[in-house]
This record gives C-alpha cells, structure tokens and sequence, in this order.
C-alpha cells in the first residue's frame, strides 16, 4: 500500500502536466479551427458594405439563389435596415430566413462588427459575421457542419493521447 501511495505521488505532477499540455493543445486548435470558421464570412461581409456604401444596389450583392442552410455548407447573406428589419436574404431555413438572437444587431452597432455562433435551430450552427453601416447591416454566414465533425475528431484524438500519456507515465513510474 505504501508503495502505491509513493507511485502516486511521483506520477501525479506528471499526470498534472500531461492534463495541462493536452487541455492546451485541444483549446488551441479547437479555438483555430473555430477562428477560421469566419474567414470567408469576414471578407464577404466587409466588402458587401463597401459596395452599398459605394452605392451598388442590395440585389446585386445579394444572389437571388437560396442557400438551405440545414443541408449546404454555401455561404450566405442577408441584408438588414437600421431597425433590424431584413431588406434582402440568400438563405433559407425551413422556408423562411432564420431569426437573429435578440440583442445580435444592437451589439453589433455598438461593436461595428460581431462574430456570433449562431443556433437557429437544432441540428443547424452557423458561424456569422455582421458588419453595421450606416444604413444598416450585413450579415455572411455559412454552416459549422464541417468545422465541428473536425471539432469532434480533435475531441476524440485529444483524449485517447491524453489517456495513453497518463497511462505510460504511470507504467514509466511504476
């Protein structure tokens, strides 16, 4: 019993680093994967507000094509006025375009820009970007389908590594 006792204390800080480095690289990557999730939207977002505001009209930034965003991973927009009141939408949930979160539009006036995880329904994330101007708002977004199957793999290999560290440290001691 002893023996064990003094095994577990030599092995505990290892087991405390190897928990550490592996909590780190998991929030590292998952954090870069998630990132990178608004990359496009990012741009697509920025440059429609230039073009309003360079006077090129909504329908010619926004395509009349629907994105269903429940099936594809295709980017979309959708373009509000100053009261949050949708002006035009390439995107389609369930038949209609989805409902921002109350709140999304005032942060982003605050804000100029807001990076959201948007939820519009079970099943269905969106990584979302929404540029305020003056004249109102421009949301691009696309579906984290991808982005959290990679999250989800991260997941698994970030705890098998974890479990066999733990146990080789252990075994090393021991």
């Amino acid at each position: 019993m002893n023996k064990i006792k003094n095994i577990f204390k030599i092995w505990l800080p290892f087991a405390v680093t190897v928990t550490a480095f592996c909590a780190l690289i998991y929030a590292t990557v998952q954090q870069a994967y998630r990132q990178n999730a608004n990359d496009p939207q990012v741009q697509m977002a920025q440059d429609a507000v230039d073009a309003i505001v360079d006077g090129k009209s909504i329908e010619s930034i926004v395509p009349a094509d629907k994105v269903s965003v429940a099936k594809s991973l295709a980017p979309f927009f959708v373009v509000y006025d100053r009261e949050g009141n949708e002006l035009a939408s390439s995107v389609t949930l369930d038949g209609q375009t989805p409902q921002l979160p109350n709140g999304v539009l005032d942060s982003t006036r605050e804000l100029g820009e807001n990076r959201v995880t948007w939820q519009p329904r079970d099943g269905v994330r969106i990584a979302a970007v929404i540029v305020s101007y003056e004249g109102g708002y421009v949301l691009a977004g696309r579906n984290m389908r991808e982005v959290e199957a990679r999250e989800a793999q991260l997941t698994t290999f970030a705890g098998i590594t974890w479990v066999l560290a733990l146990l080789a440290t252990l075994a090393v001691i021991a």
